[in-house]
């Protein structure tokens, strides 16, 4: 019997009802011109869809030329809810999320154990929102797809871009980091902090981001030092609020959306 991963926030973030989800994530992608190179790497917010599904969605919809492309998904998130050190995989078949089973590429979480920094933790999936968030996302971007799901705590940038480097893969492979950006200050602060953590991001600049810059950070390290290392280009698609999209302007989370792409030959 197939072991599932079922879904922990549902009808908290984002509706539990399939027709509801379907209809939701399907407004927000249909509201954006699918423009730009897809990527090879995306980074999208994780908050309750109403502050950031807008602004996942910009990122998303690039994928749409490339749907029947991509059918491996390495998913990458910070913990919120269960201190550990390194990267948690999980020992799961399949994710659960109202629109349908996820299976999980057991092959490749496999290839990643005899790394030191990569250990089995389910706990760190259980409630977990920072991936299941995405998922609806890449269901209804993507064809059918199996993912690599890690839970990332305590860990360096350079263990996560290890990690990164075992599953990178080709043009099959979708690389896409959970982030958000500053918490829980007044507008105007949040902007200035979020447009500079905005540069660092789309620049490759693994070093320049602090603790209060995003609470991905250690993940969007690692895919920068990955990026850098292999000369894709950062591009900044959104950058948003929570007092952009749906609540108040005294107390924001930032919101940003990006993309990595491998530079065009001349």
């Amino acid at each position: 019997m197939a072991t599932i991963r079922k879904p922990a926030v549902s009808d908290l973030f984002y509706p539990a009802d399939p027709d509801r989800l379907r209809g939701m994530v399907s407004g927000y992608l249909d509201s954006v011109a699918p423009e730009g190179v897809p990527p090879k790497a995306l980074i999208a917010p994780h908050a309750g869809y109403i502050y950031s599904g807008p602004i996942a969605a910009s990122v998303y919809a690039r994928l749409v030329s490339t749907r029947h492309q991509i059918d491996r998904v390495v998913l990458l998130g910070p913990s919120h809810r269960v201190p550990f050190y390194g990267l948690a995989v999980s020992e799961a078949d399949c994710f659960r999320t109202p629109l349908g089973d996820i299976p999980l590429d057991r092959q490749a979480v496999q290839a990643l154990e005899d790394l030191p920094q990569v250990i089995h933790l389910e706990a760190a999936h259980v409630n977990e929102h920072s991936l299941e968030v995405q998922l609806p996302f890449l269901q209804l971007v993507l064809s059918e797809f199996e993912l690599i799901p890690l839970v990332v705590g305590d860990a360096t940038g350079e263990e996560v871009a290890e990690v990164l480097a075992r599953v990178w893969g080709g043009a099959e492979t979708l690389i896409v980091i959970s982030s958000d950006l500053s918490h829980y200050h007044d507008y105007l602060t949040a902007q200035r902090m979020d447009q500079a953590t905005s540069e660092a991001i789309i620049t490759l600049h693994a070093e320049a981001l602090g603790f209060d810059d995003a609470c991905g950070r250690i993940p969007v390290q690692g895919l920068l030092l990955e990026a850098k290392r292999l000369g894709l280009q950062g591009e900044l698609v959104d950058l948003r609020n929570s007092g952009d999209t749906a609540g108040s302007k005294d107390q924001v989370v930032g919101y940003g959306a990006y993309a990595f792409c491998e530079p065009v030959a001349a």
